[in-house]
């Protein structure tokens, strides 16, 4: 599909909006995952009203669903039902939407690696969101790295559920180049399974969110390697606020980063 996305900002939606017209892009909205919001269906409408006065379609849109303390895996009944209502929570709201896809975290503890704990995450979350996506057709459901420590856990998800065609993996790369594993193993890992990537910049060692090009990540590694394994995903420039979006979208049109093409000198 190779289309951008923004985080819309409710206090500027003029302004986005145009941004939005410029680039070609869609929103992802990170207005839902907060338990306040997702239990209070009144907050729900109010906010949904206020985005479809500037925009009256959210086909073509995505949405970042629960994740704070979400660990759908727990052996503990009640955190396990807790959690799982609160990814259903997420759903209904999308469908609601008639959003196109909605995002959801791994949920791992980052570098717990023991084999029976790896083993019950892939197996409750390939028969959970399994049965998600076939309950909700028309949404994709993307799983994100958040701190995972290396690709090769959610490759096996992936792989497991390759089957099931409203499922796929979202690449965090600011997450995956901080996690110790270089990032062309993330991409060149999970390749066959990204559907959808978040991108922003930082210092290679925390997770700050800055605009594309202002950090030291390398953006043409990111570009050649995107490109190199055919891959075919949606890309949210995941920072806050309309002045560092339009200093991304700026710096990923002049160097031609994926999903753009570079510019023609003049």
């Amino acid at each position: 599909m190779k289309k951008l996305y923004l985080v819309p900002d409710r206090k500027d939606m003029d302004r986005m909006c145009r941004l939005g017209e410029t680039y070609d892009c869609a929103f992802e909205y990170n207005d839902f995952f907060m338990a306040g919001v997702l239990d209070d269906g009144g907050r729900q409408e109010e906010l949904i009203r206020s985005y479809r006065r500037h925009r009256p379609d959210f086909g073509q849109d995505t949405m970042h669903g629960a994740f704070l303390d979400v660990t759908i895996h727990s052996s503990d009944p009640l955190i396990r039902e807790a959690s799982m209502l609160r990814v259903r929570q997420s759903m209904e709201i999308a469908q609601r939407m008639g959003l196109r896809g909605v995002v959801f975290h791994t949920g791992r503890i980052a570098g717990f690696r023991d084999p029976g704990y790896l083993e019950n995450w892939r197996c409750v979350n390939r028969d959970f969101f399994t049965e998600l996506a076939n309950c909700y057709p028309k949404q994709q459901i993307f799983m994100e790295n958040m701190f995972d420590e290396a690709p090769d856990i959610l490759a096996g998800l992936a792989e497991e559920m390759s089957g099931v065609e409203n499922f796929g993996i979202c690449l965090d790369y600011a997450h995956a180049v901080i996690s110790g594993c270089p990032g062309h193993i993330w991409i060149e890992t999970l390749a066959p399974y990204i559907h959808h990537i978040h991108i922003n910049d930082n210092d290679l060692k925390n997770d700050l969110h800055q605009p594309v090009g202002s950090g030291v990540l390398d953006w043409q590694e990111f570009d050649s390697l995107v490109r190199k394994h055919g891959i075919d995903a949606t890309v949210l420039v995941e920072v806050n606020g309309y002045d560092a979006q339009q200093q991304s979208l700026q710096y990923m049109k002049k160097h031609g980063i994926y999903p753009m093409e570079k510019e023609r000198e003049r």
